[in-house]
C-alpha cells in the first residue's frame, strides 16, 4: 500500500477530476492507504486542506505559505506565534509548509520569500513538525537559511517534489531530510534527476504526486492525481532494483518514521 505524501486535494484544477471524497476512493482503489494534502496559504485554503483531512480517515494537512504566495499582505501577517498555535491545533495537522523558495518564477519578492521560510523553520523548531521545502532554482540559498535557522536544534522534513541539483540533495541528507519524487522522475528527459536520486538511500525516498501538477507516465499530460503515485513508486522500484511491494513498504514506513504525528 503506498502513501501519497504530497497532494493539493482542494486545488481548483484538480475539481476537474473530482471531489476530495471522489479522488480518496480513487488512490484508495489504486493501492494508495495515505494521503497529505498540502496546504499554500494560511489564511486561504489551509481551512479546507483541514477539512478534508479530517472528514476522512487516513488523510492528514499540513499548513502553510508557498513561496509563490509569502508576498501577499495577509500571509506576511501570520505572526510565528499564530503559525505555532494553529500547527498544534489539531492532531491531522501533521506538517508545515510548502514553504521555501522559488526563483524559476519570482512571484513574490525574494526577501518575502526568505521572511516566510525562516518563520516556517522557526514553527517546526517548537513544534517539532516536519519542514515541507518547496525549492526551484534556489539551492545555495534554500541550503544557507535551513543551516542558518536551524544551527544546533533539531529540524527534520522533506524536499518536495525534488528536481534540483545535486547539491541540495546531499545537504538535504547531510541535515537529516528526505528526498520525495514527483511524477517528474518518470520523464524522458529527466535523466541528470535520476543519476542524483539513485545515491539517495533507500531510507530516505519518499513518493508523492503534486496532484493536480505533473502526472507520471503513462498519465503524463493529464490532471495528476493520487492514485497515480502508483506509477511513480513502481517506476522508483525498478530504479532501485526493488520490488513495487518492498519500494512500497519502505516509502510507507519512511512516511511515518519523518510524519510521527500522523501515528498519535
Amino acid at each position: 500500500m503506498w502513501i501519497d505524501s504530497h497532494c493539493h486535494l482542494t486545488h481548483t484544477k484538480i475539481r476537474e477530476t473530482g471531489t476530495p471524497s471522489d479522488l480518496i476512493a480513487g488512490a484508495n482503489a489504486a493501492g494508495v492507504e495515505g494521503l497529505l494534502t498540502i496546504s499554500c496559504q494560511i489564511r486561504g485554503d489551509f481551512k479546507d486542506q483541514l477539512a478534508v483531512a479530517r472528514a476522512h480517515d487516513g488523510v492528514w494537512c499540513s499548513i502553510g505559505t508557498h513561496p509563490h504566495d509569502s508576498g501577499k499582505a495577509e500571509e506576511l501577517a501570520v505572526s510565528l506565534d499564530e503559525l505555532i498555535a494553529l500547527a498544534n491545533s489539531d492532531p491531522k495537522i501533521i506538517g508545515i509548509g510548502e514553504s521555501g523558495l522559488d526563483y524559476y518564477y519570482d512571484f513574490a519578492p525574494r526577501d518575502d520569500q526568505a521572511t516566510s521560510f525562516r518563520k516556517h523553520i522557526r514553527a517546526c523548531i517548537a513544534t517539532g513538525l516536519p519542514l515541507i521545502v518547496h525549492s526551484r532554482d534556489a539551492e545555495e540559498d534554500t541550503i544557507r537559511i535551513i543551516r542558518e535557522e536551524s544551527a544546533g536544534q533539531k529540524l527534520t522534513g522533506v524536499m518536495h517534489c525534488f528536481s534540483s541539483k545535486r547539491i541540495l540533495a546531499e545537504a538535504a541528507l547531510e541535515m537529516g531530510f528526505y528526498i520525495s519524487l514527483s511524477g517528474m522522475v518518470t520523464f524522458k528527459a529527466a535523466e541528470e534527476l535520476r543519476d542524483i536520486v539513485k545515491d539517495v538511500p533507500l531510507n530516505r525516498i519518499l513518493v508523492e504526486t503534486d496532484a493536480p501538477f505533473l502526472a507520471p507516465m503513462p498519465h503524463r499530460g493529464k490532471t495528476n492525481q493520487p492514485a497515480y503515485v502508483t506509477h511513480t513508486g513502481e517506476y522508483a522500484a525498478a530504479m532501485f532494483g526493488v520490488s513495487p511491494e518492498e519500494m512500497a513498504r519502505i516509502t510507507k514506513e519512511n512516511f511515518f518514521s519523518l510524519f510521527t504525528k500522523a501515528l498519535a
